[in-house]
């Protein structure tokens, strides 16, 4: 179920690729390499050793009944949204692949960049956790482990980057006043993300 979601999101994603303003400075790509070596991997364990199928035999940990199974199906829609939704707000300045200064280039702070500053990852992470739950293997649930350790190394690579490329300052602001991954209601600022 959750399989297909993920399907339609990697093909629209890999489609918006080319929706994206020119590159004014790269970052480095061997550290990128590894990085998305470990997105793979995550990939695999999540999705190509499906469980009852013969070829890959594994132990279910759990059983889920269908209300379970539409439910998180329906947070992994949500988490994909989340991610789309952030892809969207950031427009031109995305980069398809790894670290990359655009023209023009700024820190974004509204929208879902208002609640966490790697709202894609963030959003990729909650699919991927409602995905492995669903799949109910350990081998997901490792997969989605090792995603949630590939997206905090690259983010704190990206930021990195930032402070380094964007105007002395600009990005540690941003940062002090917006959480990494997980958002916190202590900063109240999700509430700014919806413009309430």
């Amino acid at each position: 179920m959750t399989t297909a979601l993920w399907f339609a999101w990697l093909v629209s994603w890999i489609i918006a690729a080319f929706w994206s303003s020119r590159i004014a400075r790269r970052g480095g790509w061997t550290g990128e390499i590894f990085l998305r070596g470990l997105i793979y991997l995550a990939a695999v364990l999540m999705f190509a050793l499906v469980p009852n199928r013969g070829d890959y035999p594994q132990i279910r940990l759990w059983k889920l009944d269908d209300v379970l199974k539409w439910l998180l199906a329906a947070m992994t829609t949500a988490g994909l949204s989340f991610a789309w939704w952030a892809r969207i707000h950031l427009g031109r300045l995305w980069s398809s692949w790894g670290m990359a200064k655009k023209a023009n280039h700024r820190v974004v702070d509204t929208g879902p960049y208002c609640m966490v500053r790697h709202p894609i990852y963030s959003g990729l992470l909650f699919a991927a956790f409602a995905t492995s739950i669903e799949k109910g293997t350990a081998a997901a649930m490792l997969g989605a482990a090792i995603l949630t350790l590939a997206l905090y190394l690259r983010a704190r690579r990206e930021e990195r980057f930032l402070r380094a490329e964007l105007p002395e300052g600009a990005y540690d602001t941003y940062a002090r006043k917006t959480p990494m991954l997980l958002p916190s209601f202590r900063h109240n600022r999700i509430s700014d993300a919806f413009g309430l």
